[in-house]
């Protein structure tokens, strides 16, 4: 099979197309997620004809708007960039996500450097121009920095949202829009949603109650935005316990005395930080495999993303 569709920045897959010919290799992309992912490379600059190796650039403030000027220079290259944009952004429809490269006027996510016309710092709040568009275009798509997924929290959350929202466009999104499509969906990952925002929970249960109320396609947009930024939301050690503790309820019956006081001394182990996520998981998996739950069989919650990442041994 093949891997989930993935944009990233060329330089991060060790390409030398930065604008001294130099690249920013991750290997955590190139030899961890690649097994996974199926990465889109894509150097804005290098592709709207810049070149390599290439003066460096830098956003500046004008009446208009932001431009990419050259920092030791005055060519402007905002026409260039932006045909590159409005050319490029249709084709990235199929992406589940994206990784993009740090402190770039083109592809840098936040805290970009803006300076004023004549080329004079001024602040440290902007984003880099192909950035900002893949963002607006499409706003669900989980989009990331690869530096910070050196965080193992940011690292966790971002492959989570990219493996559900790969979820959603394969098997609810398009031509596979049904309503039973959508309720399965909401099925998977109600635990999930538990866990990352418990009022965006309690929002979507009643959304799907009555699928009649308006056209489906207007429910379902809805849902995703909601759900997208639901996902979004680091999860807390309470809200992983609570989440956890709502499914030993479905698994209670099938447990022995012992097998629910040990996993509750995890699962609050976990809640003092003694233990990462992955014990208490463990536990929680293993007891619905001896005794299996159908409600649970599909649930997300409980294997998000493959177990070979390792990423609830750092949460």
């Amino acid at each position: 099979m093949s891997g989930i569709p993935v944009g990233i920045s060329t330089c991060l897959l060790g390409k030398q197309v930065r604008h001294d010919g130099g690249h920013k290799h991750s290997r955590y992309c190139t030899q961890v997620l690649a097994k996974h992912f199926e990465f889109r490379s894509i150097c804005p600059e290098l592709e709207a004809g810049l070149g390599v190796p290439r003066p460096a650039i830098q956003l500046r403030e004008f009446a208009d708007g932001l431009h990419l000027i050259e920092s030791k220079g005055q060519d402007d290259h905002t026409g260039a960039m932006q045909t590159f944009i409005t050319t490029v952004l249709p084709s990235l429809a199929s992406l589940r996500g994206y990784i993009l490269m740090a402190k770039s006027p083109s592809c840098g996510m936040e805290r970009i450097k803006v300076h004023n016309a004549e080329g004079n710092f001024m602040h440290r709040d902007g984003r880099g121009l192909f950035a900002d568009a893949l963002m607006k275009a499409y706003p669900l798509m989980p989009v990331e920095e690869e530096g910070r997924l050196h965080d193992d929290m940011l690292r966790e959350n971002f492959i989570e949202r990219v493996f559900a929202y790969d979820d959603w466009m394969q098997n609810v999104a398009g031509e596979n829009l049904a309503k039973q499509a959508l309720i399965d969906f909401h099925t998977r990952h109600k635990f999930t949603l538990l866990a990352h925002s418990e009022k965006i929970y309690r929002q979507l249960g009643p959304l799907l109650g009555d699928l009649k109320s308006e056209p489906l396609e207007q429910i379902a947009d809805r849902y995703i935005h909601q759900f997208m930024e639901a996902m979004t939301q680091r999860v807390s050690r309470g809200s992983h316990v609570n989440a956890m503790q709502h499914l030993l309820g479905f698994l209670k019956e099938g447990m022995s005395a012992e097998e629910k006081t040990v996993l509750l001394e995890q699962i609050e182990a976990y809640r003092r930080g003694e233990i990462p996520l992955v014990v208490p998981m463990t536990l929680l998996r293993l007891a619905q495999r001896k005794e299996p739950v159908d409600y649970l069989h599909s649930q997300k919650y409980l294997t998000p993303y493959p177990d070979e990442l390792g990423l609830r041994n750092n949460v």
